[in-house]
C-alpha cells in the first residue's frame, strides 16, 4: 500500500474546491478523480489519476458504472484497525483511500427545471456518490467524507490546525458521517416521491369529478409508507405562542410552489400563525380563476368575509361588509394583482397581511406607508402535493388533498322550487366558500359576497344562527351553504325566517325528505351535491 494519503474526489458541485485542494497537496495528498472533475483538477494544475487507471477498467454505459469497483470500495471500507483487512488489501493490491469528497447528482435541482425531460430526471439519479459517500461513513473511524462544499472550510481549519489524526478530526468525522446518512436518506425519499408522482398513473390528490368518486374508492389506496423529506426553509419568530419554537419546512420531494416561493415586499416578518392564515385565505382565492377577482379577508383560520367582484378594490369592500369588527386586524388574500384603487381600501384599516399575486407601483407606494403590514406576493401556481397532513398524538393522519370539483351537470335540485339562473353564482360562491370554514359551518351569500358565517360549531342551528344573525342588509335572495347535510328541518325553518331563497347542501341524511318538504313549504330551492366539506 502507498504510503501516501489519498483523496478520492467526484463532485458536480466545483465551489471552494480550489481552497481544498491547495491545502490537501499542502497536507501531502495525492488526488483520484473521475471526468469532469478530474479534467478541473488538471486545469487547476495539480496532478490527479483517473479512477479508471486505478481500477484498470474504463467508465462504462456513458458514466453508469465508473467508481463501483473493489479497487475503490475496498480502499474505502477496509477497517484500519483489522490486520485481517489491510492483508486482504496486500494481497489485491489495493490503496487505502483516507479523504472522500463526493456531491450527489443534483436530482432536486433538474425536477424543478421547466419542460423537463423525464429521462433527464432519470440520468440524474445517482448510483455511485450514494454508495462512495455511505461506505465512508460507515467507515468514520478512519475516513473522513465530505459531501457539500459548505463543509470544507471546517475541515481545513482543523486539518491545518489539529491535523488529521487529531480528536477534534476525530469528531469531525463523526458529525460528517451522521449528515452522509440523512443526506442520502433525503436524496432517496426525493426520487421516490418523484417516481411515485410520475409513474402512478392514477395519483391520489387528482381533482376528481362526482362521477369518479366510486371508482377511486374502489381503487386507490394510500402507500404503504409516508415519508416527510423536508429542508428549514427559515426560522420564525415562534410558534402559536411565544414560547413555542417554530420553522417553516419545504418538501424535496415537491415542485417549489405555494407557501415555498412566497415574495416578501414589505413589513415584518412572517409568524406562525400569519402563515397558517394566508394558507386558509389563499386556499380560499384560489377557487377562482384571476379572471374573476376574488377577495378573503381571514381571521384565526377561518374566512370572515369572501367576495367576488369586476376589481379587487371592490371585492374587498364587498368581503369587508361582512364582518367589519372581525376583519379589524385580518390577512386579506387577493387572486389578482392589487391596484392603486384597491390599495386605497385596504389602507384605511389594521390589517396584518396582504397577499395577491402582484402589487402595482401605485399600490406598493400607499400601502408601504404602514411600517409593519406584510406585503407578500404570491404566484397562482397551486403545489401538486397529493396529501393534506395532521399531527396526533403519537401518530400522523394521512389523507387526499380535499380537490373535489362541484361539476353543475351531477348536482341535483331537490325541491319543487327551481334554481334561478340568477342564483347559480352565489351558491357555487357560498359552497366554495364553506369548504373552507371550520366544521361545522354556514355561509350565506348574496350578490357575490358573503352576508354572513356560521363555522366551528358544535352543532348545525348555531351555525345557521351565527351565519345569520348580523345580517343588516336586504336578504332577500340571499342564498345558504352547509358543509355537511342538515339532520333536521329546523334549520331550514330559520333560514325560511331570514328570506334564504335557495339552499346547497351534501344530502344523505336520513331525514331529507322532511328538510326537502321544509323547504317546499318555505318556498326555498335545495341543491343536493352528494358531496360533503367537513374541515376540522
Amino acid at each position: 500500500m502507498s504510503a501516501k494519503k489519498k483523496a478520492l474526489i467526484s463532485v458536480s458541485d466545483k465551489s471552494n474546491l480550489e481552497d481544498l485542494l491547495e491545502v490537501l497537496e499542502s497536507a501531502g495528498y495525492s488526488f483520484v478523480s473521475t471526468g469532469g472533475t478530474a479534467k478541473f483538477i488538471t486545469e487547476a494544475g495539480y496532478k490527479v489519476k483517473e479512477v479508471s487507471s486505478l481500477t484498470n477498467f474504463p467508465e462504462m454505459l456513458g458514466g453508469r458504472v465508473k467508481t463501483l469497483h473493489p479497487k475503490v470500495l475496498g480502499g474505502i471500507l477496509a477497517r484500519r484497525d483489522q490486520a485481517s483487512d489491510l492483508k486482504e488489501l496486500d494481497e489485491h493490491h489495493i490503496d487505502t483511500i483516507d479523504l472522500v469528497v463526493v456531491n450527489l447528482y443534483p436530482f432536486q435541482n433538474v425536477i424543478k427545471k421547466d419542460n423537463l425531460v423525464f429521462m433527464e430526471a432519470i440520468e440524474n439519479i445517482d448510483i455511485g456518490g450514494p454508495t462512495l459517500l455511505r461506505s465512508a461513513a460507515k467507515n468514520y473511524k478512519s475516513i473522513t467524507v465530505l459531501s457539500k462544499p459548505n463543509q470544507y472550510q471546517e475541515f481545513i481549519e482543523i486539518l491545518i490546525k489539529y491535523g488529521d489524526d487529531s480528536g477534534e478530526m476525530q469528531a469531525l468525522r463523526e458529525r460528517f458521517s451522521i449528515a452522509v446518512f440523512k443526506e442520502c436518506s433525503d436524496y432517496d425519499k426525493t426520487i421516490a416521491g418523484f417516481l411515485d408522482t410520475k409513474l402512478h398513473t392514477t395519483p391520489i390528490g387528482a381533482n376528481y369529478q362526482l362521477n369518479d368518486i366510486e371508482e377511486v374508492e374502489q381503487n386507490e389506496k394510500l402507500p404503504e409508507s409516508f415519508s416527510l423529506n423536508l429542508d428549514l426553509k427559515e426560522s420564525l419568530r415562534y410558534g402559536e405562542n411565544p414560547h413555542q419554537q417554530a420553522g417553516l419546512y419545504l418538501n424535496k420531494s415537491e415542485t417549489v410552489s405555494g407557501l415555498a416561493n412566497y415574495k416578501q415586499l414589505h413589513g415584518k416578518e412572517l409568524s406562525f400563525n400569519n402563515l397558517l392564515d394566508l394558507d386558509s385565505a389563499w386556499g380560499i382565492v384560489s377557487e377562482y380563476e384571476p379572471e374573476i377577482p376574488c377577495v378573503a379577508i381571514v381571521k384565526h383560520n377561518n374566512p370572515c368575509g369572501v367576495a367576488i367582484a369586476p376589481s379587487p378594490g371592490q371585492a374587498f369592500i364587498d368581503a369587508l361588509s361582512c364582518d367589519t369588527v372581525s376583519a379589524f386586524g385580518g390577512i386579506v388574500a387577493s387572486n389578482t394583482p392589487i391596484d392603486l384603487a384597491a390599495a386605497n381600501e385596504m389602507s384605511q384599516m389594521f390589517l396584518e397581511l396582504i397577499v395577491a399575486p402582484g402589487f402595482t407601483k401605485e399600490a406598493l407606494d400607499i400601502l408601504r406607508a404602514k411600517k409593519n403590514l406584510r406585503l407578500i406576493e404570491m404566484s397562482l401556481d397551486k403545489p401538486k402535493s397529493s396529501f393534506d397532513i395532521k399531527k396526533v398524538l403519537g401518530a400522523y393522519l394521512v389523507q387526499e388533498e380535499n380537490n373535489f370539483l362541484l361539476n353543475s351537470e351531477d348536482i341535483k335540485v331537490v325541491t319543487e322550487k327551481e334554481v334561478l339562473e340568477t342564483q347559480w353564482v352565489d351558491l357555487l360562491l357560498a359552497w366554495k366558500v364553506v369548504k373552507h370554514c371550520k366544521s361545522n359551518a354556514i355561509v350565506a351569500v348574496k350578490d357575490g359576497r358573503t352576508l354572513g358565517i356560521g363555522c366551528g360549531q358544535t352543532n348545525r342551528v348555531k351555525a345557521v344562527e351565527d351565519a345569520l344573525r348580523n345580517f343588516d342588509l336586504d336578504t332577500r335572495g340571499a342564498v345558504l351553504a352547509s358543509d355537511a347535510f342538515f339532520p333536521f328541518a329546523d334549520n331550514i325553518m330559520l333560514a325560511g325566517q331570514n328570506y334564504i331563497s335557495a339552499i346547497i347542501q351534501p344530502g344523505g341524511s336520513i331525514k331529507d325528505q322532511e328538510v326537502i318538504d321544509a323547504c317546499n313549504v318555505a318556498g326555498i330551492a335545495m341543491v343536493f351535491t352528494k358531496a360533503r366539506h367537513f374541515r376540522h
